[in-house]
């Protein structure tokens, strides 16, 4: 049965996964961008509506000025048509007077059915067609002295597109009305609002960036109190404080509050499990000591007796060494200095191994810390280099590399080593590589098993000095 291929991550599960910072970054560049996009549309529109109604009232006054005009005599015809006359509208205005120039009149004439059937227009508009649709002429016609507009393209050369305002006006003794109309060239006003949306468009783009930037630097400085408190943890973990502090906004403060409570509550778990440990010890002596001293006779019971007691003895210091120091593995907050505790074993052991003519010596560790109780690393340490100065002919160096990533222990003896078979059975819990050696068989594996509580490693290898290397290795966490 084949496995399933692993499914893809929906949207949702990759914004669950995001940090808060992003994820409030992401909703309001967002919801920023969503703003200042129809805002910028927005404004756009209102702009371009506005210069149009500015080019339409300016059409309309115009178209005023030219009905004004219309209140005199002029010729025309019965029939509706209008004529030329001699006078020049608008003289003073050279727009109307210079070919396609953008600005242009009409006074049309229109007969009993609505179709124009004649028109007197200004130079500028030359002979382009009456620059009006059907549509808006019926409108016109329809409510005299109502101004009506409309958007038109000229076919000729100038291609212009304009916009068209119009209004018919009634003259007495006229069967059918005239249509005034004028119109204007819309390039100079569309290119205005072309000119305003590129130049929104730039502002908005600034704006968005300096918005943006201000928000997250305005995130970066609100989540400072959580950095700050993740700090804190890691201090606390590593023994350099002993709780959070208070100096905390309000909307932490109660994390905080919590947090100090739940450290407060660890410490009396591990002191409580020392003392429910040191209870059991005491409670557990007494009845082998009881056993071990019953038996002292020379029989096959006493024997038997004699050798299980011890066998309990020695299980009963084993799990309970090693239920002391989970306790104390799990306590939030200690630190010990590897020098004095390695300098003070070192004058220890040169004492008791004076006359085998064993020196101990240590090398680096002046500024390294282990995230542990001083009782744990002389255990292992202690039993390492008591190990060492065993089997050593001469020397025992004890060397310590503090990096970035890891403490590394090692302790090394000039002594005869061991095979790779016999590294391996030297870390299991009795075994004893030689029975003429004193001692359980407990060291090295009670040494692994304490390495493994502190969330290290136990690993034997060859030395420099020609005998065993013993390296204990803990993570930087």
């Amino acid at each position: 049965m084949s496995d399933s291929a692993p499914s893809k991550p929906t949207l949702l599960d990759r914004w669950t996964r995001l940090s808060l910072a992003r994820r409030i970054m992401l909703a309001a560049a967002v919801w920023g961008l969503v703003v200042l996009v129809g805002g910028a549309i927005a404004l756009s529109a209102v702009y371009r509506a506005q210069t149009l109604t500015l080019l339409e009232e300016d059409l309309e006054q115009t178209l005023v000025a030219l009905t004004r005009e219309m209140t005199r005599e002029d010729a025309f015809l019965p029939d509706g048509r209008v004529t030329d006359s001699d006078r020049e509208f608008f003289a003073g205005d050279v727009r109307f007077r210079t070919q396609y120039s953008g600005r242009y009149w009409l006074i049309v004439g229109v007969n009993e059915a609505g179709q124009i059937v004649g028109d007197i227009r200004s130079k500028s508009l030359w002979d382009e067609p009456v620059p009006i649709r059907q549509k808006q002429l019926d409108r016109t016609l329809a409510s005299p002295g109502t101004t009506h507009f409309g958007d038109y393209r000229f076919s000729g050369p100038a291609g212009q597109r304009v916009r068209v305002a119009s209004r018919a006006i009634l003259i007495a003794e006229r069967p059918t009305p005239l249509v005034l109309i004028t119109a204007a060239d819309r390039a100079p006003n569309d290119e205005a609002a072309e000119r305003f949306r590129s130049l929104l468009l730039f502002t908005m783009i600034a704006l968005f960036g300096g918005v943006f930037a201000a928000m997250v630097a305005g995130i970066r400085y609100s989540l400072r109190p959580l950095q700050k408190i993740g700090h804190d943890i890691a201090e606390v973990r590593e023994g350099t404080r002993q709780k959070l502090s208070e100096d905390y906004p309000s909307e932490v403060r109660p994390l905080a509050d919590e947090l100090n409570k739940l450290i407060d509550h660890n410490r009396q778990v591990v002191e409580r499990a020392r003392t429910h440990v040191g209870n059991l010890a005491h409670a557990l002596k007494t009845p082998l000591a009881v056993l071990r001293n019953e038996a002292t006779g020379d029989t096959q019971l006493d024997d038997v007796v004699r050798r299980q007691s011890e066998a309990m003895q020695t299980n009963v210091e084993h799990y309970l060494k090693r239920a002391r120091v989970a306790a104390r593995a799990e306590a939030l907050g200690a630190r010990t200095e590897i020098r004095p505790v390695l300098d003070g074993l070192a004058r220890m052991l040169n004492r008791l191994f004076d006359r085998k003519g064993v020196n101990v010596s240590v090398d680096g560790g002046t500024n390294a810390v282990f995230r542990g109780e001083q009782q744990d690393l002389e255990e292992m340490v202690g039993n390492l280099m008591e190990n060492a100065c065993k089997w050593a002919r001469s020397e025992v160096l004890v060397r310590v590399d503090n990096t970035a990533d890891a403490l590394v222990i090692a302790v090394e003896d000039d002594g005869p080593g061991l095979t790779p078979e016999e590294r391996e059975g030297a870390l299991k819990r009795g075994v004893r590589l030689d029975e003429t050696t004193p001692g359980t068989g407990l060291g090295l594996s009670i040494v692994n098993e304490l390495a493994e509580l502190h969330r290290g490693s136990l690993e034997l290898g060859d030395a420099s000095l020609g005998g065993l290397s013993a390296v204990l290795r803990f993570p930087k966490r």
